[in-house]
């Protein structure tokens, strides 16, 4: 079923860049502040930006509105299949960079902590030991400021929102988040500063390993 949002962003002028495409899969970088899929009130997404020339194009994952970068599609029913295994199981290399509040002293490390919907807040999730749903989350450090660090992140589960409540949970928020990080970290940065560089899946057809780049642009 698609999960439809509420909220009503301002109006995306970046187009969406296409990557590579071929008669089962699209591969696409999205920009911030661009839905994945349509909403009930916004209809403006890479979906209904692409189907015009994709008329088969089917989501198998999505980014979340203010993260930009790489996506894959499925075009052909045979595609849709295969890729939604592979995010199944798990298989699908997923590399994100995200400039976080504050420095992160050790080089690497991993954050584990459940997550569960917040009904009462949402769009929001929480942290729920209870009932949440598993979720790890890997970091290196890429580079450090005066007052920020930047992280390349490897989620190995793909909750909603985990990159940005992890972080957030740990004490680093990512610079511009609207829904996790407290009021300095939202100011310093005028988009949410989290990209989805680097997506590495099998080809549904040819079964060869493919993988994008997408230079993050903050």
């Amino acid at each position: 079923m698609v999960e439809y949002t509420h909220h009503i962003p301002p109006e995306c002028h970046e187009a969406v860049e296409v990557l590579f495409f071929d008669d089962d899969i699209l591969v696409v970088s999205k920009p911030s502040g661009l839905l994945s899929v349509p909403g009930r009130i916004v209809k403006d997404s890479v979906i209904n930006r692409m189907v015009v020339d994709f008329p088969d194009l089917r989501a198998v994952h999505r980014l979340d509105l203010d993260t930009s970068g790489l996506l894959v599609f499925g075009i052909s029913q045979l595609a849709v299949s295969e890729l939604n295994r592979q995010f199944r199981e798990r298989t699908v290399l997923k590399e994100y960079v995200a400039e976080v509040h504050g420095l992160i002293d050790d080089d690497i490390g991993e954050i584990d902590l459940p997550i569960s919907a917040d009904w009462e807040n949402r769009p929001r999730q929480r942290i729920d030991y209870e009932t949440g749903k598993d979720a790890q989350t890997y970091y290196e450090v890429m580079s450090r400021g005066d007052n920020d660090t930047r992280l390349r992140l490897k989620p190995k589960t793909g909750r909603s929102h985990q990159l940005r409540i992890h972080l957030a949970e740990i004490g680093h928020p990512i610079l511009g988040c609207d829904l996790y990080a407290h009021d300095v970290a939202l100011s310093r940065s005028p988009r949410l500063c989290l990209h989805a560089e680097v997506l590495g899946f099998e080809h549904p057809r040819s079964k060869e390993r493919l993988s994008y780049t997408s230079p993050t642009p903050f």
